[in-house]
């Protein structure tokens, strides 16, 4: 429940960097983001090219940046300390291996929420897929049905939700809370740049242009991973359409799923 007895004016929102540490750089330069309040990360932090660069340069911002981990930094966790031995993401592995053992604890002890005051939005729920699971799918057109179970034990009080997960950018009213979902600083889907969005007093989804292809040269320049050029290509350029991930993400958010009473 940290940050609920304070009130922040401007807090702006980062979601699954994915360790692209020029995507990153771009948005921290936005003046916006420079003189927000506060900096969330709503998780998916270190998986990807450059892990510990993007966690050093994160934490070099001091107290200004508040943690929320998800799934991907769980995972480099489990593989690092022997609990899993693999990760669904080909390029977790590499991110893991790439990470400190001080960094791996630091990523260990991530909240799984956090809870701010945020004027003109009152009290709001960061996390990272859903407020009680870090993999969990919801989408902009889950049905609503669907969204009563993600809040179900949600504290009444809550009047934003924001999630990531998806690397999608939407904002949606569902049973009287706001959702956000900031997309995506490193990988999007469906439209290029690092998006990422400002709070307070409404919710503003932004997206910052940055050099695209001199990034992926420096990510082939400088990551060690054997398919840095294909990955970073497709990620970066946002390859995977909106619409191509919704009709693959779409049946594992339930819908379609017969209920037995």
């Amino acid at each position: 429940m940290t940050g609920e007895t304070e009130e922040y004016v401007r807090v702006a929102v980062l979601s699954d960097i994915h360790g692209v540490l020029p995507a990153l750089e771009a948005v921290l330069a936005e003046p916006e983001v420079v003189a927000a309040d506060r900096i969330v990360l709503t998780g998916d932090i270190t998986a990807g090219p450059q892990p510990a660069e993007v966690l050093e340069l994160l934490r070099a911002q001091g107290e200004r940046v508040l943690w929320v981990g998800g799934n991907a930094d769980r995972e480099l966790v489990e593989y690092r300390r022997g609990e899993r031995t693999e990760i669904p993401d080909p390029i977790g592995p590499f991110a893991a291996r790439e990470l400190t053992g001080e960094q791996v604890d630091f990523l260990a002890a991530l909240p799984k929420t956090l809870t701010l005051r945020v004027r003109g939005l009152g009290r709001v729920l960061f996390c990272h897929a859903t407020p009680r699971d870090d993999e969990e799918l919801v989408l902009v057109d889950s049905r609503p049905g669907r969204w009563a179970e993600v809040f179900s034990g949600l504290a009444p009080g809550i009047g934003t939700v924001v999630c990531g997960h998806t690397h999608m950018p939407y904002v949606r009213l569902s049973h009287g809370r706001l959702v956000v979902n900031p997309g995506s600083v490193g990988m999007p889907y469906g439209r290029p740049g690092a998006h990422w969005c400002l709070l307070g007093p409404g919710a503003d989804l932004r997206v910052t242009s940055y050099d695209r292809a001199a990034a992926v040269a420096r990510l082939v320049r400088e990551c060690g991973y054997p398919d840095i050029a294909e990955w970073a290509d497709y990620f970066l350029h946002a390859r995977a359409t909106d619409t191509e991930v919704l009709a693959a993400w779409g049946p594992k958010d339930g819908r379609g799923v017969r209920r037995v009473r």
